[in-house]
């Protein structure tokens, strides 16, 4: 049994989260606070040890890892060609909508999404072009009018794709992924899916691979994975993209190592090789203790905030809150939360068409830091609602 209960000091390390004011209760950016697996320290510690950390090349080990994970958790099976390492997602995909898209062209976002999606079109020239989701005030579907309407248009070079979706966390099902890769390849549009919280689901659920959909999937899509997310090592910056078609990868390959973030610091291989190969029992854990923190989470807005909602989900440790019955901008209303009780929380207009009205909550902390971050929503929505 792993300790998820206890806690961990984070306002003494580099943390961009925890660089808050001494009451402030930061509950936003996207890495959870607790250790990483024992065995991922372990390893770290005996990579340490060695004292020599020149340059890095990625060995067999890794790209078995990956396979092994992929074939035993997702059902699908990865070719070594496929892989190419790179040190994080974000940067595979700015290197990609560079390498893809010329100044001006459009990139097709499905919002509201993760925000840095924006920076990564904007920073690199491309415009975003927003395909909303239609909410139904419980959930999210696709208005595949639009959606076509959007890759149709003669100026979209590319679709950035949330699988499983941030910050809404819905596992999109087989015949979803597979109408869209139907569409992209007809107006000759490729895919790059972001499945970097895959790992992050409910126990007795499961997500399907992009490229698993369909053959017309796989053969128009920039995968990108990564162990970080599910087992809180961002800092060890390493991911990879995995591109079946070889056209494609050529292309992705040339812009990763053009923009030289194709090759490993001395803890970015065996970070991952320690997760994916002894880290399972302990992702287990983690993802029950995740979801009894959900379940806690929901059933406290519900009888104890009943004038706000949530959307239900089963992956990621998001929780995307509806306050649009407040009557208030996300962007204040989550200013006057943190200066009236010091909890903050992401802003939705921040992640684009249909965020408006919402906030996203991350809920990967001991529970009873949870039950502090509720108590303090619940405080801020009475204060606001009474007048401040």
């Amino acid at each position: 049994m792993y300790d998820f209960d206890a806690s961990v000091d984070r306002r003494s390390s580099d943390s961009i989260k925890w660089a808050v004011g001494k009451n402030e209760l930061p509950m936003w950016i996207a890495d959870m606070d607790f250790q990483a697996a024992p065995e991922i320290v372990q390893a770290l510690e005996e990579r340490l040890s060695h004292g020599v950390f020149g340059y890095g090349d990625v060995k067999d080990d890794w790209y078995d890892a990956y396979i092994q994970w992929w074939k035993t958790r997702h059902g699908l099976t990865l070719e070594r060609d496929w892989m190419i390492f790179s040190s994080g997602v974000v940067p595979t995909i700015s290197s990609t909508v560079r390498k893809l898209t010329t100044p001006n062209e459009n990139v097709v976002l499905l919002t509201p999404v993760y925000n840095i999606f924006y920076n990564s079109v904007v920073n690199n020239g491309a415009r975003v072009l927003e395909s909303p989701l239609v909410y139904n005030g419980e959930d999210y579907e696709i208005d595949f009018a639009d959606l076509e309407k959007k890759l149709s248009d003669p100026q979209t070079s590319l679709l950035i794709f949330c699988n499983p979706h941030n910050p809404i966390g819905k596992i999109w099902d087989k015949q979803t992924l597979a109408r869209i890769g139907d569409l992209c390849a007809k107006h000759r549009v490729p895919v790059l899916s972001d499945e970097i919280h895959c790992d992050i689901v409910r126990p007795g659920r499961g997500y399907v691979p992009f490229i698993s959909a369909s053959e017309t999937c796989r053969n128009n899509c920039v995968m990108c994975v990564s162990p970080t997310k599910a087992f809180n090592i961002a800092g060890m910056q390493t991911s990879a993209a995995v591109v079946p078609d070889l056209h494609l990868r050529n292309k992705v390959r040339r812009a990763l190592n053009t923009d030289e973030v194709a090759e490993p610091n001395s803890f970015a291989v065996c970070a991952a090789v320690a997760a994916f190969q002894k880290g399972g029992r302990w992702l287990d854990e983690l993802c029950a203790y995740l979801f009894r923190n959900r379940d806690d989470a929901e059933r406290f807005i519900q009888t104890q905030i009943p004038q706000i909602a949530f959307v239900k989900a089963n992956a990621t440790y998001l929780l995307w809150i509806d306050v649009s019955s407040l009557h208030v901008g996300s962007v204040d209303f989550c200013a006057f939360l943190r200066k009236k009780t010091g909890l903050i929380l992401s802003c939705g207009e921040s992640y684009g068409k249909g965020g408006e009205g919402f906030l996203r909550m991350n809920l990967a902390c001991p529970n009873e830091r949870l039950k502090d971050g509720l108590e303090r929503l619940k405080n801020g929505v009475e204060a606001y609602l009474s007048g401040h």
